[in-house]
């Protein structure tokens, strides 16, 4: 499956999810200890303002303190649907797979950090969808491509403290159970 394609759909998926937040869930529970439904698609919103920067190459000294803070505004569903229109033609655009991406852990391939922004939208979509009620199936291609760069990745993210303890799953557990409890999730969780 290509990279940009499944990244698109996960764009997609995670604004769909946002679209369904009820008025009165923005502050509901959610699986990220101490985050709430607002926090978190701040958290995601904030994380596609800043590909838009870093896929065009610049530094995040160059960028600063520009996302710093609330990205939602007045209205979370048009914040979300204008950040992740932009993060899509960032990504999409001529050459940008091929550049370099000055991360704060260092310069990265861009290719690897679509494939983090990836899991961003997948693992936080899955977060958002369970907070508030919603069907939290995410796009299969999608789920495969995450799970075979992260079974590469997990260690690095494990090591820097980025995810928690894998969660025990059924051996039956589908591929998306398993690679939400790879990121430190129950995939029971409830509020």
């Amino acid at each position: 499956m290509d990279l940009l394609e499944v990244y698109r759909r996960s764009l997609v998926e995670f604004t769909d999810r946002v679209e369904q937040v009820g008025g009165g869930q923005w502050s509901a529970v959610t699986p990220c200890p101490g985050w709430d439904v607002h926090t978190l698609v701040n958290h995601v919103v904030g994380e596609q303002r800043w590909s838009v920067a870093l896929l065009a190459g610049r530094t995040i000294a160059e960028v600063g303190d520009r996302y710093d803070g609330d990205q939602l505004g007045d209205d979370p569903v048009v914040a979300a649907r204008d950040a992740a229109a932009q993060a899509e033609l960032a990504a999409a655009s001529p050459g940008a797979l091929d550049r370099t991406v000055h991360l704060s852990a260092g310069d990265t391939p861009a290719e690897e950090y679509l494939h983090q922004l990836l899991a961003e939208h997948l693992v936080h979509g899955w977060d958002l969808a369970v907070a508030i009620g919603a069907d939290p199936r995410m796009d299969a291609d999608a789920v495969a491509e995450c799970a075979r760069w992260f079974s590469r990745a997990v260690g690095g993210y494990r090591s820097n403290g980025l995810v928690h303890d894998r969660v025990d799953v059924p051996p039956q557990a589908d591929e998306q159970d398993r690679l939400i409890a790879a990121f430190g999730r129950d995939p029971g969780w409830a509020p």
